[in-house]
């Protein structure tokens, strides 16, 4: 095989695995996602007063933050499925949710407050936080992780925690829907624990179950 055959043998093939690779994690990812909502549903609600709640700024922040971590997650984990990919600026999305974070943080600095910084940190659901969020995740980050194994990662350990923040990122938008804590500075402080939690569990699987 001439060297010009074998190129195009090895691009045909990369654009095989990661056709397929996107497959599997969509399919995957509504899969699970149907598991997270029945576990969410079975174990937790969406707020009684989730109606007023719309129309308060920072409940709404929780979701752009969730969601601001999830889907750039997802555009680098389908990346680094590609063997030897380079990521370059790619990582720079995961500075959104943060950005996000330190805005509202800020924001909710300039209005006078009933509580205080320390009572709006601490919260009412942080042991919540931290047990749903990573439960609700497991599914997910399976499913992430199954979806990565038809791709060929050469950072095992980094696409199993980028797997993790996809998984967490889509847990915490089902948990937002139930926390009445919507102080900025509790999202930025449990949920991403949390978070955090998810992404460590990803990457020790990482690197079991995607070397290539």
């Amino acid at each position: 095989m001439d060297t010009d055959r074998l190129i195009h043998t090895l691009a045909a093939d990369n654009d095989w695995r990661s056709s397929s690779v996107r497959v599997w994690l969509t399919v995957g990812l509504i899969v699970a996602g149907t598991i997270s909502s029945m576990m969410f549903m079975m174990t937790l609600h969406v707020r009684p007063d989730v109606g007023t709640a719309v129309h308060n700024p920072l409940f709404d922040l929780k979701f752009a933050v969730t969601l601001g971590l999830a889907i750039p997650a997802l555009a680098i984990g389908l990346r680094l499925a590609r063997p030897g990919a380079t990521i370059g600026g790619r990582f720079w999305l995961l500075a959104l949710p943060v950005g996000l974070l330190v805005g509202g943080i800020v924001a909710e600095a300039m209005v006078p407050q009933r509580l205080s910084w320390s009572a709006r940190l601490v919260g009412n659901n942080a042991r919540v936080c931290m047990t749903a969020i990573p439960a609700m995740s497991l599914p997910l980050l399976a499913a992430s992780l199954l979806a990565l194994r038809h791709g060929a990662p050469t950072r095992p350990a980094l696409a199993g925690a980028v797997a993790g923040l996809i998984s967490a990122g889509f847990a915490a938008t089902l948990y937002a829907s139930h926390c009445t804590d919507d102080s900025p500075l509790f999202v930025a402080t449990w949920y991403t624990l949390a978070t955090t939690l998810v992404a460590l569990v990803g990457a020790f699987a990482g690197t079991r179950m995607l070397r290539f």
